[in-house]
């Protein structure tokens, strides 16, 4: 692919970016007796997922929406410098402890895994596309500097890479690389393909439906991976709805429904319930292992209050 055909396509997106499309998962699911309307297997990997996302968006450096109070499953720890070469052609990451849920009060806890998060997409600047998506210096990048931090810290933890966009795709090379290693990705890139499936049920992955990377996905074979295909935002066009912190924030919600650890960082962090979720927008989240007393149809389901009449 050339620049000038990604130059192309991009505007094409741009042009359609404000197109909503409808839910049809939930619309067809019987989960509207479950809490926030969210079926138990997206639950589950909600639960699952989103110390994860949060790693992923604590992976974009300076930006003004990371999540100034990440929870106490993960603990930052300092990664290898990274020369300055590399980091001119927009690679960048950070590393993460991650320690068993609910042991935030053990001081004698040990973690359970180290998490490298790849910073993904700067639509900020060009650097991304031509040396990410264009050519391989990224993936090469991404090999070297995880080998040199697993030989730097050890192999006695389980390794969990994520990403978001450009740093889902980088992460899926790595788990390619790597089978043993898991890898959560978040609206990844589409510009990579992985024709390895040995190692797929290894690979998770949540899309927010509708996002401006899933329109080149249309034509490109996904990574062979988990899949889940949520609509937080229906409202929202596919620019917005590509951005990692609204995910995180859907996804931590929805964990939250399970998770004493997800409740906490959604509470520190002022998450608000996700305009899909039936509930005025100020709903408060009830907390974990509540059940609902009555139905919760999804938002982008109900009919307008002029056609119930």
């Amino acid at each position: 692919m050339t620049i000038r055909s990604v130059a192309v396509a991009l505007c094409a997106l741009l042009l359609g970016a404000c197109a909503t499309l409808p839910d049809i998962t939930q619309s067809r699911s019987p989960c509207q007796l479950e809490p926030g309307g969210w079926c138990g297997f997206v639950r589950e990997a909600a639960v699952e997922a989103w110390p994860y996302v949060v790693a992923s968006t604590n992976a974009y450096t300076g930006d003004d929406d990371l999540f100034a109070k990440p929870g106490r499953v993960l603990q930052r720890i300092e990664h290898m410098s990274i020369a300055p070469e590399d980091a001119g052609k927009g690679f960048s990451y950070e590393l993460f402890n991650q320690y068993a849920p609910g042991t935030g009060g053990d001081a004698a806890r040990r973690p359970v895994a180290r998490v490298l998060a790849f910073r993904g997409t700067d639509f900020k600047g060009l650097s991304d596309i031509f040396f990410g998506t264009l050519r391989n210096d990224q993936i090469e990048l991404a090999l070297r500097y995880f080998d040199a931090e697993r030989e730097r810290l050890g192999n006695d933890l389980p390794w969990v890479v994520v990403g978001h966009s450009l740093g889902g795709a980088l992460a899926t090379e790595v788990s390619n690389a790597h089978p043993e290693v898991r890898a959560f990705l978040f609206n990844t890139s589409p510009f990579y393909r992985d024709e390895v499936r040995a190692n797929a049920l290894r690979r998770t992955v949540f899309n927010e439906r509708g996002e401006i990377l899933r329109r080149f996905a249309r034509s490109s074979e996904p990574p062979a991976a988990n899949v889940f295909t949520i609509n937080c935002e229906p409202r929202k066009g596919s620019i917005t709805k590509h951005k990692v912190r609204p995910l995180a924030d859907c996804i931590t919600w929805i964990a939250a429904y399970a998770s004493r650890d997800a409740f906490e960082v959604m509470k520190a962090n002022g998450i608000t319930k996700p305009f899909v979720e039936c509930g005025p927008e100020d709903k408060p989240h009830p907390g974990p292992g509540t059940k609902p007393e009555e139905p919760c149809v999804h938002n982008s389901l109900r009919e307008p209050e002029g056609k119930r009449r």
